[in-house]
């Protein structure tokens, strides 16, 4: 069966929408979401205008600074410090990628950690490790979660989680908020020996390698849950295509749940990082 990414997200923008209306009620607060886009990559442009549209369905504030491709990373960083003290404002995302004479990291450390509703600052991240509360999760690791458990259930303990991918971004994070769920979880990459003997022991396999169509039907354990993070652009009978990390028709025919691509872990992504938002503006006020 697939599992509806669109569906799950719409259902948890209405929960969102509810608790915006309960903050503006009871504490005159309005949630706030400040986009920041540097340069005009065309893919970054959409995923703004898909943000800045959400935010405001919601209920919440949506503002969006462009800046020029020529931006200097001291000017990015002027602007990051007037958002982390305007008292309006109480969630902060800074589009990636940036132009290439800008450090990432460094604009991701500029970011107060109690605003980076992205969840990539190292405070949010250490808390994530030490399983505190108070972290602002990676939007994507989030979404994911909440898709297995609209298959299993909220109880995943004891299952066994296999992630293909260890970036900071999705792998990791995942990993360890599967953790938090009492999985069993082991994180594989390019330098994994036996790949798909490992991926066949998986009750949840989360594909996050970018490569298309990378893992195999005779890879997934009958009836698993497969999770596939991947979104890459090839081109089929001449026309351009959205396809997975996974081999999506003959994977679908071996698991017991499968999310598609389009339609899965991507409408998750947007809506995690409304609730992020949400929850940084309750804990701001």
């Amino acid at each position: 069966m697939n599992i509806d990414g669109k569906q799950t997200a719409a259902e948890l923008r209405e929960t969102l929408a509810i608790s915006v209306a309960k903050l503006k009620e009871e504490k005159q607060i309005v949630p706030g979401l400040t986009v920041v886009l540097v340069g005009e990559d065309p893919a970054s442009q959409v995923y703004v205008r898909n943000k800045v549209k959400q935010t405001r369905e919601v209920g919440m504030i949506s503002n969006e600074i462009r800046l020029p491709a020529q931006t200097t990373q001291a000017h990015l960083l002027e602007q990051l410090e007037q958002l982390n003290n305007d008292k309006n404002v109480h969630g902060i995302l800074v589009q990636l990628p940036l132009p290439k004479h800008i450090d990432e990291s460094t604009i991701i450390a500029a970011i107060s950690p109690e605003k980076d509703v992205d969840g990539f600052h190292a405070m949010n991240s250490g808390r994530l490790l030490n399983g505190e509360d108070g972290a602002l999760v990676p939007c994507t690791p989030q979404g994911c979660v909440i898709l297995a458990k609209k298959h299993l259930g909220d109880d995943l303990s004891g299952k066994h989680a296999v992630i293909i991918g260890r970036s900071n971004i999705v792998g990791k994070p995942v990993a360890l908020l599967l953790l938090q769920e009492n999985c069993t979880v082991t994180i594989a990459h390019s330098r994994t020996k036996n790949l798909p003997e490992i991926c066949q022991q998986a009750d949840i396999l989360v594909a996050a390698v970018g490569r298309p169509k990378f893992v195999k039907a005779d890879w997934v354990k009958p009836g698993a849950t497969v999770i596939d993070v991947g979104i890459n652009r090839i081109e089929i009978d001449g026309k351009a295509k959205l396809v997975g990390d996974v081999d999506y028709d003959a994977v679908s025919k071996v698991c017991g749940a499968i999310t598609p691509v389009p339609g899965g872990v991507g409408p998750m992504t947007i809506a995690c990082l409304l609730k992020n938002t949400v929850e940084a503006a309750n804990r701001l006020s």
